[in-house]
Parts: C-alpha cells; structure tokens; sequence
C-alpha cells in the first residue's frame, strides 16, 4: 500500500523540556512513554503502546480502570479532570503501592 507511513506505535518528537526516559510525556493530547532521555531540542523516540510501570497519585485502583496522565504531578490518576487518558490498568494496585502498570490506550 502506497499511502501507508507507519505502524503508530513510536512517535518522534523534539523535547521542548528535559525528559526522563520512562517518564510519561504528554504531546498535544497523546501521552506516551519516552525510550530514552533527552535535553531540550533533542529528538526523541516516544512509545505510544505497551504496558508501562508508571508512579500512582495515592488510592487503590482496580484493574481495568481508566487511567489518566496528570502532567503537573507527573503521575498517574484515576481523575479524568484536567489530564489526559493514558490507557487502563493492567493490573489491580492496592492504596500504598507507588506504582502501577499502565497498558497505554494506542
């Protein structure tokens, strides 16, 4: 097929703030998980698939549940106010865990 570009798994963008690799990224409303760290202006490759560790904001969360990247506590919540759907929960997360495994909505 002549029109097709790519399989949309890997997006490549230019860091407009230093990103940690592993550390959710949100780009426009997409949010994916860098593969790699990068200084401002440098490309990165970010993966918008996959199941990702991701730290929690504080709650139990049951697998399943939708799941949102809140950008300014650069972490994941079940709050859909004001943050962007990152996927679901691969895996049910008891209150005090500070992590989550997060399957990426892409």
């Amino acid at each position: 097929m002549k029109n097709f570009i790519s399989k949309g798994k890997v997006i490549t963008i230019t860091a407009s703030q230093v990103i940690t690799s592993g550390v959710p990224v949100l780009i426009g409303e997409l949010v994916g998980v860098p593969s790699s760290s990068a200084a401002v202006g440098e490309q990165v490759a970010v993966k918008l698939s996959g199941v990702y560790e991701c730290d929690k904001a504080a709650g139990a969360v049951s697998q399943g549940a939708k799941l949102y990247w809140d950008d300014v506590a650069k972490n994941v919540t079940t709050t859909a106010a004001a943050n962007i759907q990152i996927g679901h929960a691969w895996a049910s997360q008891q209150a005090g865990d500070p992590s989550l495994l997060v399957k990426l909505m892409w």
